[in-house]
């Protein structure tokens, strides 16, 4: 392939993503500082975030088309972090209750070679169902996503706490808009269907 595809993560969701594609791609993972800059926009952070990440690919590759992408999620203006633990994503997810939260993607995709990278945000809202406090602590205890921006895994049981989504791509919820991501490649003169093996 003239472009070889790299992506900079280790989610196992953005690879199994990515290999929607069917192209091979190589994956590394960006050892970068995640936190925010003081005064920094949650648009500002997820566009800087995925920038820095698939530059990283320069420490690894030579040559090659890297991907990087970072979400958050955003409630009332404030970004979102990771749970970590039961407790915090109780307290999330019964501020998320009959609400709407929006997660932003950052996309980036960079070129090795020439040093230029193309950058976009996704976003996507969630309008969640009212929840009891009991279907909360058995989501919670049933899936334990406390790794997850925003307390949920939309790719598994979190569906259910949605009442509907509003968004132009559902893959973008689990981390990479592969429609933009489509075209954002082809802006670099690789077009998926027509590379197909």
């Amino acid at each position: 392939m003239k472009h070889p595809l790299i992506l900079a993560s280790s989610s196992p969701f953005r690879q199994s993503l990515l290999q929607k594609f069917n192209l091979p791609f190589s994956t590394f993972s960006p050892d970068i500082d995640e936190t925010a800059i003081p005064n920094e926009t949650p648009e500002q952070l997820v566009k800087r975030l995925s920038e820095r990440k698939a530059r990283a690919a320069c420490d690894h590759f030579v040559k090659g088309l890297a991907i990087g992408s970072d979400q958050v999620a955003v409630f009332d203006g404030q970004i979102l972090g990771k749970p970590h633990n039961k407790e915090n994503a109780i307290k999330q997810l019964s501020l998320f209750s009959g609400q709407t939260v929006t997660f932003l993607t950052g996309l980036c995709v960079y070129d090795i070679a020439s040093d230029k990278a193309k950058t976009l945000i996704e976003p996507f809202e969630v309008v969640f169902r009212t929840l009891t406090k009991e279907q909360i602590e058995a989501y919670c205890d049933a899936e334990q996503p406390y790794n997850c921006a925003g307390s949920f895994k939309s790719e598994g049981l979190g569906i259910c706490l949605f009442e509907k989504l509003n968004g132009d791509d559902p893959n973008s919820l689990i981390g990479l808009p592969l429609i933009k991501l489509s075209q954002l490649l082809a802006e670099f003169n690789l077009d998926i269907l027509a590379a197909q093996p």
